[in-house]
């Protein structure tokens, strides 16, 4: 029996590119839709992948994406026009009759929350929640091992982790583990119909432990330091992160110090439903950052070259950043401050935390 044509979104992605090589090694088909064509796109395509270039804001391109198409994993990036994406893609399944889709949701997803993006996750979680005729889960991770590392080389080069942490905890999940659990979906996909799933690394972790832990994987002394958010948001922008981008991670960064992403976690989702035990973050960081480990004064004085380009670029304020975006809210709260997001969230125990509905 031929195995099902899996789309996978976002497919050069954080996520998308190791879901799309997994599938590929299990032998699936897999199409890779792709906004443009780079080395990882030749990658998947040397794998044996179709490379499908289009965009998630073009129905045209979806539906012509879907076309053949049985199962997909839907994974939007932090750009503006979330909603629109969703309800394309949601119409897009309907047409082509998709049997099964796996959505990247977030934990934090809340309809009254400050960013909007999370506002429009929820909304688009629902979208696809009332399609009549495709069946759906959603995998909502929090906080990614790799948003300690954007700026590799402050850690590797001169020992710091500069970041409004304040004093939240977090279990982070490796792109490679939250991969792995939307590949065991997809590959059956009858157990987790309508189920909502949280992949976390294998303990939870204060600031100062994540910062012990790259020390461990760097072989150096690494310092945390507690930056305000309109600091951060200046390294934002000096690593060319859109300012939309930079004002929604900003707002996600409030909830961390308010310790959204500690409730429920840790999970074991990936090892029950990916297979194998979860990455600790200091292998995760170990790998990560093998690019950037070696010092040089040559990487010293770019990085700070770089790095003071970014701070002059005025000042980086949250609320003008993310624009408070398209439209306004009288009632906005952080998911850590709703009393309804606690309700479903705060409950959760990691002894509890098993592929069962949430």
């Amino acid at each position: 029996m031929a195995q099902p044509k899996i789309l996978v979104t976002a497919a050069t992605g954080n996520t998308g590119f190791p879901a799309a090589m997994q599938l590929l090694k299990r032998q699936y088909p897999v199409r890779a839709f792709v906004r443009k064509e780079n080395e990882r796109s030749k990658a998947l395509r040397a794998m044996g992948a179709e490379i499908f270039v289009g965009s998630l804001d073009d129905i045209g391109d979806v539906r012509r994406a879907l076309v053949g198409v049985q199962r997909a994993y839907f994974c939007p990036p932090i750009l503006p026009g979330l909603l629109d994406k969703s309800v394309i893609f949601a119409t897009a399944a309907q047409e082509a009759n998709l049997e099964f889709v796996v959505v990247m949701t977030q934990w934090t997803a809340e309809p009254i929350h400050h960013s909007i993006h999370t506002r429009q996750h929820w909304l688009g979680d629902n979208v696809f929640r009332q399609m009549r005729d495709v069946q759906s889960a959603f995998v909502n991770p929090g906080w990614f091992a790799d948003n300690y590392l954007g700026a590799p080389e402050l850690i590797t080069q001169f020992g710091i982790l500069p970041m409004p942490l304040g004093n939240g905890f977090n279990a982070p999940p490796s792109n490679e583990d939250i991969a792995r659990v939307v590949v065991g979906i997809l590959d059956n996909p009858a157990p987790h119909v309508g189920q909502t799933y949280r992949p976390t690394g294998p303990k939870l972790l204060s600031p100062q432990e994540i910062a012990g832990a790259l020390s461990a994987a760097t072989g150096r002394k690494v310092r945390y330091i507690n930056v305000p958010l309109s600091m951060f948001g200046k390294i934002g922008r000096s690593l060319g992160l859109p300012d939309y981008t930079t004002g929604q991670v900003l707002h996600y960064l409030a909830d961390y110090q308010l310790n959204a992403f500690g409730k429920g976690a840790p999970t074991n989702v990936v090892e029950e439903i990916g297979g194998s035990p979860a990455e600790d973050f200091e292998t995760i960081a170990r790998r990560y950052l093998a690019p950037t480990m070696k010092r040089t004064i040559g990487t010293r004085v770019g990085t700070s070259r770089r790095m003071m380009m970014g701070m002059m670029k005025g000042i980086t304020n949250l609320k003008v950043i993310s624009k408070v975006d398209d439209y306004k809210l009288t009632n906005v709260t952080y998911s850590a401050d709703s009393k309804a997001w606690l309700e479903t969230h705060d409950s959760l125990r990691s002894e509890e935390q098993s592929p069962t509905p949430r």
